[in-house]
């Protein structure tokens, strides 16, 4: 089985192959395409992150020639009663060959209020958190969430989480209608 993942993001890349790997079994190639989003570098909503998702999992399936294409797409989204006003959360969207989506996303978190003003100014999340904490190619590595869970959680599996999310009407097919739609 052929997986494109819609990123070059070695984060993204071995959090597809390890929740694919894990359902589908070792049998499963997976690769990254670089494919544009369709959605601005910092999506801020719901229905933008989820577009990111989506045209990032149709341009891979299409660029990658594979079975299934996977795009997984980070943004920011309104929550009342949050300290900053709002949330981080990863969609991850699985196309296969008919065309069927499937969506899924991971856990929610905020950023401190130093990086909501600078994305507020045009600034990219990953971007906000190495002026503020000076580290490095954060985005690649264990992403914001690593350095905000001082550890207990990287990038890879948050956006491991978001896979699976997505898998599930692909795992219970039974109960779900993957049809292709009109």
């Amino acid at each position: 089985m052929r997986v494109a993942v819609g990123s070059t993001n070695p984060t993204k890349v071995k959090a597809v192959e390890n929740v694919f790997r894990s359902i589908y079994g070792n049998d499963v190639e997976v690769f990254g395409v670089d494919v544009e989003s369709g959605v601005s570098d910092q999506p801020v909503g719901i229905e933008e992150i989820a577009r990111g998702a989506v045209n990032r999992a149709k341009n891979a399936l299409n660029e990658g020639r594979a079975e299934f294409g996977v795009g997984i797409e980070a943004g920011i989204h309104r929550v009342p009663w949050t300290l900053t006003g709002y949330m981080d959360v990863q969609f991850c969207a699985v196309v296969d060959g008919r065309g069927v989506i499937t969506l899924g996303h991971g856990p929610g978190f905020e950023y401190p209020p130093y990086v909501i003003k600078r994305i507020s100014e045009g600034v990219e999340a990953g971007v906000a958190m190495e002026e503020l904490t000076g580290k490095r190619d954060v985005k690649r590595t264990t992403g914001a969430i690593g350095i905000l869970t001082k550890g207990l959680l990287d990038r890879t599996r948050l956006n491991e989480i978001a896979v699976l999310m997505a898998l599930i009407p692909r795992m219970n097919e039974e109960w779900f209608d993957l049809r292709p739609k009109a």
